[in-house]
């Protein structure tokens, strides 16, 4: 993103300073994009690098329900590690046969609206199925009377990655109910997605709650609206420190939807129910499925 910007505004000073200055007046008309479904292009999303990234890890798909291509989905990534490295390959690319695996179905995934307001970057963004988090363009995605489309949120968000460090299973999804109100409010069905593996990429800098580093990190996130986990992993050529993530599988398990009641103004008792089903839909898809990924039986999910 800053190396997009640095080359936008570096152009004004060359003799192709009109290149900057039409994508100036074209970034202003079509400022709107991000929040009206974006504008994927499949042969970005179809590149052969993806299939190598998807491939060092490597990364699985697993799907456990179909999805009706007449009907619109809100998916519920968890966890959201350091990078979101699964809700990437998964949604944004083709590199796990998303478009294979459901017939019909369109994804999107939400990034924050910051990252919309970076020159060219923006396009790269979208290109890969990535629109702006916002009600107007969750609301955009889910009220397409064709159906077929998948509205996917990593609900943790940034604040969520501060967590982020193998074996970790905490989520911070108690509170997190604006997704729930916005399915009820298009009648969405809810799916709700574990990723196992997505906090073994990365250690991170030990910070528990109080301690003076995330005191300051929650401070930056509340000023920048991101968050700034102290991470490393392995180098090119060694693997004792560096910032390439570690060569661990993924399995991102996509459970059965729950169906949800349409209600246009839904109180908040209506909404704390069906938020506690998906709870409980999440908590039940981590248990039938941790066994198979290696995960110790005595560990379970922690909402916070």
């Amino acid at each position: 993103a800053q190396c997009c910007t640095v080359a936008f505004i570096a152009l004004f000073f060359t003799r192709f300073w009109l290149v900057s200055a039409l994508y100036a007046a074209w970034w202003f008309t079509d400022r709107e994009k991000p929040s009206k479904g974006g504008r994927r292009i499949h042969a970005i999303r179809n590149n052969v690098v993806w299939r190598y990234m998807r491939d060092y890890f490597p990364i699985k798909l697993v799907k456990t329900a179909e999805l009706d291509p007449r009907q619109n989905y809100l998916m519920g990534f968890h966890p959201h590690g350091i990078l979101a490295v699964g809700a990437f390959l998964n949604f944004c690319t083709e590199a796990s046969g998303f478009s294979t695996t459901f017939p019909g179905i369109t994804p999107h995934l939400m990034m924050l609206s910051l990252w919309f307001r970076f020159p060219f970057f923006r396009e790269c963004l979208m290109s890969a199925g990535l629109v702006s988090s916002n009600k107007e363009s969750a609301s955009y995605v889910l009220q397409k009377p064709e159906g077929g489309n998948v509205l996917a949120i990593v609900v943790g968000g940034a604040q969520e990655a501060l967590d982020a460090r193998p074996g970790s299973c905490t989520l911070l999804l108690k509170n997190r109910k604006g997704f729930v109100r916005l399915a009820i409010k298009h009648g969405t069905p809810l799916v709700p997605i574990f990723s196992f593996g997505e906090n073994d990429l990365f250690e991170q800098v030990r910070n528990p709650q109080g301690s003076w580093l995330r005191q300051l990190q929650h401070r930056l996130q509340q000023i920048m609206g991101i968050s700034l986990p102290l991470f490393h992993a392995r180098g090119i050529f060694q693997y004792s420190f560096g910032l390439i993530p570690y060569r661990r599988p993924i399995y991102t398990v996509v459970g059965k939807p729950i169906p949800v009641q349409r209600k246009h103004s839904p109180s908040n008792e209506e909404v704390d129910q069906v938020h506690q089903k998906y709870l409980t839909e999440l908590y039940k898809l981590f248990e039938e499925h941790k066994a198979k990924y290696n995960i110790p039986e005595d560990r379970h999910l922690e909402f916070i």
